[in-house]
């Protein structure tokens, strides 16, 4: 099996030579820039299989990058590495599509460990490795694990490998009150932020709502549930 392709895009010369030694120890094969420019340029040559993206670089900025990129139809995993970890930033830059983001100082250990979580979460199985079982069916919402197809009133909803694993395991248990840290654990399967799923939860009701009734449902300080 080829190496995982890494793009790693910062402009502080030490902080970009400690992620790229410290993937390439972990076996992965890594190009490093530092503008945002060469980040798109080698994106485009390179196509990798996920992007360590900064926020903070000297011409094009990272949520531009990041939008760029998914202006393009790429659903290429994307993680924010910045400084700034106020809750604007944080929202802004998981609506601009990325999967996740580290703050500054950061263990690079932990990088290792998002990038690895990322990179399962938003991975589609092979046919051979997706359930046979039977369709989840909630109300006039149908989702389909061996084909990896999802339909609402028998219009079809394209779905991120993210959003899709989301959804499955709330049509897994429909109608109950889904905690954070249960849906977090889950479909992350790390510790992660509150804000990561309140924006996935959002992306989903955006694509499903309109299509009928409104089907996930907010239980203040809990989490979320599923039904009719």
């Amino acid at each position: 099996m080829s190496e995982t392709r890494i793009l790693v895009v910062e402009d502080e010369p030490n902080i970009r030579d400690i992620v790229d030694v410290a993937l390439r120890f972990h076996g992965f094969s890594v190009t490093a820039v530092a503008t945002g420019r060469d980040a798109l340029r080698e994106f485009a040559a390179r196509r990798p299989d996920l992007v360590v993206l900064d926020v903070m670089l000297p011409d094009i900025d990272g949520f531009e990058v990041c939008r760029r990129i998914r202006f393009e139809g790429v659903q290429t995993p994307v993680i924010f590495l910045t400084a700034r970890d106020a809750v604007s930033d944080t929202v802004r830059g998981l609506t601009m599509g990325a999967d996740d983001y580290v703050t500054k100082p950061f263990s690079v250990e932990a990088l290792v460990a998002r990038i690895r979580a990322v990179l399962r979460r938003t991975s589609v199985p092979d046919a051979e490795e997706r359930p046979s079982g039977d369709v989840l069916r909630v109300a006039d919402l149908e989702l389909d694990e061996a084909r990896w197809e999802v339909r609402r009133g028998g219009v079809r909803v394209d779905l991120s490998p993210t959003e899709f694993r989301l959804l499955a395991f709330m049509m897994e248990h429909p109608g109950l009150v889904l905690t954070k840290r249960q849906l977090l654990d889950q479909v992350w399967g790390y510790g992660g932020s509150s804000q990561v799923l309140e924006t996935y939860i959002s992306y989903l009701r955006r694509k499903l709502d309109p299509l009928g009734p409104p089907l996930i449902h907010t239980q203040r300080g809990v989490g979320y549930a599923l039904r009719p």
